[in-house]
């Protein structure tokens, strides 16, 4: 395991507080040599550092300081992410590997070289997370919440049980047998499935056959209510029980219970004719993927695990053994709406006052002043009621709107859906290419179409991850364009739980621009002459780069130099060497990577001047942020600030279709900087720190006073859009700039 707890002044007497962590210096600077700083080692690898960052979410599962439940819920997130990341990138390398292909990574790493280096880590984490699930199990009985063993079930619970067999499970099961006969039948992607080895009792003829488990059913069966107390049963326990009535007249000699992850990865031609028709073909060729990874329940009977091994084609590294629980992501099964005191404390959104103000009319409230919106602090309600409002407004003519993911009953679909049937031009650009929701967005493309929307799938070859709608209203004898800005999707249930921002203003530039994007998208040609927006694979990237050039002439002047970014994923080379560079010239770089970092921090002549820090805990950080001082240092005034919809990774900024918007309003750069910002880079509560050998350090919090925690600064104080700057003045403080 790569994550190192730190014990920080452990001889000071008094208790630390905050500010002994954020003024302790940058780590320590190490020393590498030349050829590790300027060859492919100055690089961390993109699969170890991710898999890093699912360690980061795995200690979350074994935190005191977290709800238990909520605790149950970051192990089942830790294995959904380690499952993706099998299905996708480990897939991929796989392939590449497979072909022959030697092409090095930019860390230097061939395909096969890292897969053996992600074999090791990701069988070391599913270890832990079998750890911290047989440690939180017993938590969870002393909460009267435990999954029971076969064993401990009593009369009365077993008649229950076979009731819940016979009308919730028995009718939805398919037993096979494995015979020639009886091909090995198709086991879809995360499919479990219960291998049998049995005997005929009255002349013991030999049988196998599997009983794949329909993912429909939950994996944990509720027994009957007691007062007080929820008791589980693994539903393969179930099965095995009622074995009898599945294969009368045979006897149970041995099981294994087995679990498939396929290559998910979409391959679409490039001049298919008819893109949502490809798609479709395509999905259903996901389900029949190459077996990347087989775990299956250490202790198997040999036959029974050679016929499945061979069946599916897998071998070596691909097979893995597991002495627990098979599918950990189903735990999320477990946690329980009706035990609030074992979950977060309820927390309720607010609605910012600007649009109380003005009587919920959002139009009144963004034509006032700019409007700065952070969520799940601030109810993503408001980009709802801004499209509803939109789509029953007289004076609206028309709307455009991206969609890269968006929930299965969508409100925003539902908006798009009401304007266009009340006669407004409705243009919506729904990507199909957003990897697991291709399906869901063709569903919401034909129910636009149905509508009478205009539905636009922009580019074959990119990805549009834009964040952009815009709607045009008639005022008087002119059009006025009232335009938001996301760093996140327009999907109402991640919004609860992702940290994001929503710009809203009806900036003539700004709605200008927005205008130009969609053109871009719809008709492919190039937008000339951008005002406050850059684009990707355009101008996005040479825009940060230039940024961070003018920084490092700040610094070679003199003058404060200073750069602050929040990022979930840093990966993009020539980005990184030139945040390299701008370190090397003076500038002082704080960075707030969630996820994948490939920047290695603290390398003398290479990054003493760059920290690295990742924020995890309650809500998922996702919000995109870039801040340049200007030539005044950080906070200021007089600071670039940009918000955008683009990580900084190979694929956004050179493959896709990704913003990144200039805020030049005062006071949503205010609240940018000082608020958010600042309270991200003084978080201690939930803060990781990267370290130059790749190691991620979080202080021992036992010797803090109160640890600040960015979440619960922003679910205590009063809106980002209020009245004032109210709350900003609570933030630990950080450096001064020169205003």
């Amino acid at each position: 395991m790569n994550v190192i707890a730190l014990s920080r002044n452990e001889s000071i007497a008094r208790p630390m507080t905050n500010a002994d962590f954020l003024n302790d210096p940058l780590p320590e600077p190490i020393e590498l040599p030349e050829a590790k700083t300027n060859g492919p080692q100055r690089f961390f690898n993109r699969e170890l550092s991710w898999l890093a960052f699912n360690w980061r979410v795995l200690e979350e599962a074994e935190n005191p300081r977290v709800p238990l439940l909520e605790r149950l819920r970051f192990l089942s997130i830790s294995a959904a992410n380690l499952d993706e990341f099998y299905t996708v990138r480990v897939a991929g390398l796989r392939e590449l590997a497979n072909e022959g292909n030697t092409t090095p990574s930019d860390d230097g790493r061939s395909p096969s070289e890292q897969l053996r280096l992600i074999n090791a880590d990701a069988r070391n984490l599913m270890q832990s997370q079998q750890a911290a699930w047989i440690a939180l199990r017993s938590e969870l009985e002393d909460e009267k919440i435990s999954v029971v063993p076969v064993a401990d079930l009593g009369k009365s619970d077993k008649a229950a049980l076979q009731e819940i067999f016979l009308s919730q499970v028995f009718p939805v099961l398919s037993p096979l047998a494995i015979d020639p006969a009886h091909p090995f039948p198709f086991i879809a992607n995360e499919g479990v499935s219960l291998a049998l080895q049995m005997k005929r009792e009255r002349d013991g003829r030999e049988l196998r056959a599997l009983l794949p488990i329909p993912h429909q059913i939950p994996r944990f069966i509720r027994l009957p209510l007691d007062e007080n107390v929820a008791r589980f049963l693994l539903l393969e326990d179930l099965l095995i029980m009622h074995v009898g009535a599945l294969f009368p007249g045979y006897k149970l000699t041995g099981s294994c219970i087995f679990r498939v992850l396929r290559d998910s990865d979409l391959e679409v031609e490039e001049e298919a004719e008819d893109l949502v028709r490809e798609f479709e073909t395509a999905l259903k060729r996901r389900r029949r993927g190459h077996v990347v990874r087989l775990q299956v329940s250490s202790g198997a009977p040999e036959g029974l695990k050679t016929v499945i091994t061979q069946e599916l084609g897998v071998t070596g590294d691909e097979i893995v053994d597991v002495r627990g629980l098979i599918g950990v992501a189903r735990l999320k099964e477990m946690v329980l709406d009706e035990r609030p005191d074992l979950l977060w404390p309820n927390f309720t959104p607010r609605v910012p006052e600007r649009v109380q103000d003005h009587e919920g009319d959002m139009f009144s409230a963004i034509k006032q002043k700019d409007m700065l919106l952070h969520h799940p602090y601030e109810t993503f309600d408001m980009v709802i009621r801004f499209l509803a409002q939109a789509a029953r407004d007289p004076d609206v003519v028309a709307i455009k709107q991206t969609l890269y993911r968006t929930s299965n009953e969508s409100p925003i679909v539902d908006a798009l859906c009401e304007a266009a049937e009340n006669g407004k031009s409705v243009t919506a650009l729904v990507e199909l290419k957003a990897r697991f929701d291709e399906a869901a967005n063709i569903r919401q493309s034909r129910k636009l179409e149905r509508s009478g929307a205009h539905v636009v799938y922009g580019f074959i070859n990119y990805k549009t991850h834009a964040k952009i709608s815009t709607v045009v209203r008639r005022e008087g004898k002119r059009l006025v364009t009232y335009t938001h800005f996301g760093t996140g999707n327009y999907h109402p249930i991640t919004a609860r739980v992702y940290t994001d921002l929503s710009l809203f203003t009806c900036d003539e530039a700004l709605g200008r621009d927005a205008t130009k994007v969609f053109n871009y998208i719809g008709g492919y040609a190039e937008p000339e002459g951008l005002e406050n927006l850059a684009i990707s694979p355009l101008s996005l990237k040479t825009t940060i780069i230039d940024g961070l050039k003018a920084e490092a002439d700040y610094a070679r002047a003199g003058k404060p130099a200073q750069v602050w970014v929040k990022l979930n994923s840093l990966i993009e080379p020539d980005v990184i060497d030139a945040l390299y560079e701008a370190g090397q010239a003076g500038v002082k770089i704080d960075l707030v990577i969630r996820g994948i970092c490939g920047l290695r921090p603290g390398v003398k002549g290479l990054s003493e001047n760059i920290r690295v820090k990742s924020v995890v805990g309650r809500f998922l950080e996702h919000s995109r942020i870039v801040c340049f001082g200007n030539g005044h240092g950080l906070p200021s005034k007089k600071a670039r600030v940009y918000i955008s919809s683009a990580d900084w990774m190979g694929r956004n900024l050179n493959r896709r279709v990704e913003t990144l918007v200039e805020c030049t309003n005062n006071t949503v750069k205010a609240q940018i900087v000082s608020q958010v910002m600042a309270a991200n880079l003084a978080d201690v509560a939930q803060s990781w720190v990267l370290q130059p050998n790749g190691s991620f350090i979080r202080p021992d919090l036992s010797k803090i006073d109160k640890p600040f925690s960015c979440h619960r600064f922003f679910m205590e104080n009063p809106s980002l859009s209020g009245r004032g700057s109210a709350g900003a003045k609570d933030v630990p403080e950080l450096t001064h700039s020169d205003d």
